[in-house]
């Protein structure tokens, strides 16, 4: 079976110590960390910026059995001082994640390469590994693009974190994935969304952070795109339902996130 992973963005209302305990119920082997906004000179989140909670959240996950698999979002633009994010790869490091996710909006590719190289080495002194995210309204916008992306980075420890709404509403095939190495692949992020959606930047945005659909509920060719991928990969379950919070807990959420992973995974 693959691993799952519980994303800050499902259950966006909960605690981290609290979004362990729902994860560890619901039989989550990891979680997803939420340090930053998407830059380093924006507010760094709660769990970022106080020791206290980052010493509660490893108590907890050492008591529940969950480790970190990622941490997020190291967003680099043009302009973007990256040595401005040591702090949020030490604290990634210190709660034990294993990558940290990233995206790039730059049009000139040869410089967005060289300074994911840099952010890549700066990680692996933490022990860490980049996992880069493509993002259909951002200069790299489809998994081909990524893998030319990472290839001219030249790190042993950058790969694609492939996100199942970002590969959709790029127009991604599983033959675009496939063609792609499997040990690019450190993990995905599962969920579903409607199939007729407007495409406007705006749009995506909304349905990307608020609005996703559980796995199997949607018009994504999820099958598709993990029998494309490697076996066994570690899924995240990214997803937002803000409107559906409004009536329904996040423990509840998550038991119907997890069934409909279930289901999809029995499919395959």
């Amino acid at each position: 079976m693959n691993p799952l992973s519980l994303s800050y963005y499902t259950v966006p209302e909960l605690s981290p110590p609290d979004m362990v305990t729902v994860a560890a119920d619901h039989g989550f082997a990891h979680v997803g960390l939420r340090l930053l906004g998407g830059q380093p000179d924006g507010d760094p989140m709660p769990l970022l910026a106080d020791p206290g909670l980052r010493r509660e959240m490893k108590r907890c996950m050492a008591d529940r059995g969950v480790t970190a698999l990622d941490a997020n979002t190291a967003r680099v633009l043009p302009h973007t001082d990256l040595g401005a994010f040591r702090p949020f790869l030490e604290a990634a490091a210190d709660l034990g994640a294993r990558h940290v996710l990233a995206t790039g909006d730059d049009p000139d590719e040869g410089r967005l390469a060289a300074r994911l190289g840099r952010l890549c080495d700066d990680a692996a002194g933490f022990g860490l590994t980049v996992q880069f995210e493509f993002v259909s309204w951002m200069s790299v916008a489809s998994a081909a693009a990524a893998a030319r992306l990472i290839g001219r980075v030249e790190r042993p420890n950058i790969g694609i974190a492939l996100d199942a709404l970002h590969y959709d509403r790029s127009g991604g095939t599983p033959a675009e994935v496939a063609a792609i190495p499997p040990d690019r692949f450190a993990y995905m992020h599962l969920c579903d969304a409607p199939r007729e959606h407007a495409a406007d930047r705006d749009s995506l945005l909304h349905t990307a952070v608020k609005e996703r659909l559980f796995p199997g509920e949607g018009g994504i060719d999820l099958i598709g795109l993990l029998r494309a991928l490697p076996p066994g990969l570690p899924l995240a379950l990214e997803i937002p339902t803000a409107t559906l919070a409004r009536t329904m807990d996040a423990p509840a959420r998550v038991a119907r996130a997890v069934a409909a992973t279930r289901r999809l995974l029995a499919a395959l």
